[in-house]
């Protein structure tokens, strides 16, 4: 009896000790996290439209955040030379992966602080002409992406813009100096309005304080209508140039539809939240094992026309039948 009672007592103090490091077996892995460089502000919609669909895209692959996931979104708001700090902390963090939507200097600033943390972009413009990968089919290194259009969509938004308001003397462009993109996409502009006769006249909007300027000088040149070059400053100052469209009712055409939302007359433009959905895709993959290197460059190549009716009727403009017929999206 009594070298029964010894061996359970044994026994019993042998699962005792055991216990501790089951426990720590038991354990849950450690999450990965994904660093996300937002080149606009937290509170921006069109950075939450981007944001809701490269979460729903994680979540279709089987990543959930706060579950079997963390993201930690970083908010450039326009201010590229923060940057290489922003990237410094998610590298100090070990992200997984740096995700940076909206352009290529965060690609960049990312590119250029590590060589083996994967780097998912989504941009317009040519990533192989700036270095940032070997080519679209094999990327190489350590980043990939989706490559959406814009800089090539302003000859189509030109003639949209003429389509909706005949007989335009003189068109003003507003562009953003600093943007990486805006000096490539206004020639695009400049060249489709020499090849129909159609006057340009440029204006540089460096920040919200160029905005109330740009559009005296576009009234003073009486302007028939305006198109908005894409720029991280200007989508900041969306809606004071969406109201001062309004203030001197002159027609525009806008680089994102979320200028629409806010009571713009119209886009012509890739969707964002269609290209990050699928960074979103391509950043579930990685995480799931497969390499920057061999994910070839996607092309995002939906676009959409989205027409403000309500504004077009201030404005006292009727769509015409043929732009109703394609519009991707009429908002009441």
């Amino acid at each position: 009896m009594s070298i029964c009672l010894r061996r359970r007592e044994f026994m019993a103090a042998l699962g005792l000790a055991a216990w501790p490091f089951a426990g720590r077996a038991q354990q849950p892995a450690r999450v990965p996290t994904i660093g996300v460089l937002m080149p606009l502000t937290e509170t921006d919609p069109l950075q939450r439209q981007v944001g809701q669909a490269f979460e729903a895209a994680l979540k279709e692959a089987g990543y959930v955040r706060g579950q079997n996931l963390a993201i930690e979104y970083r908010w450039v708001a326009a201010q590229f030379d923060r940057l290489p700090a922003l990237v410094d902390d998610l590298v100090r963090r070990q992200a997984a992966v740096i995700v940076t939507p909206g352009g290529f200097p965060a690609a960049l600033a990312a590119k250029a602080a590590t060589t083996t943390i994967p780097i998912v972009f989504s941009a317009p413009g040519n990533p192989v002409e700036i270095g940032l990968v070997a080519s679209f089919n094999r990327p190489g290194g350590n980043v990939t992406g989706v490559n959406y259009l814009n800089n090539e969509l302003g000859a189509k938004r030109l003639g949209l813009l003429r389509e909706m308001v005949h007989g335009v003397d003189l068109v003003a462009v507003l562009f953003d100096p600093i943007h990486p993109d805006a000096q490539t996409a206004l020639r695009d502009v400049e060249a489709a309005a020499g090849a129909i006769g159609q006057q340009i006249l440029a204006l540089k909007v460096a920040g919200s304080w160029d905005i109330d300027s740009a559009f005296a000088a576009l009234a003073a040149r009486r302007a028939g209508a305006v198109m908005i070059i894409a720029g991280a400053s200007l989508s900041l100052a969306r809606d004071q140039i969406v109201m001062l469209a309004a203030q001197h009712a002159v027609p525009a055409i806008y680089s994102s539809r979320d200028y629409v939302e806010a009571g713009g007359l119209m886009s012509y433009a890739a969707s964002l939240a269609d290209a990050f959905r699928l960074v979103g895709l391509y950043t579930a993959r990685i995480l799931k094992g497969e390499r920057p290197a061999d994910l070839p460059v996607q092309q995002s190549t939906k676009i959409e026309l989205v027409i403000n009716l309500k504004t077009a009727k201030a404005l006292g403009l009727t769509i015409p039948p043929n732009l109703f017929a394609i519009a991707d999206e009429v908002i009441e």
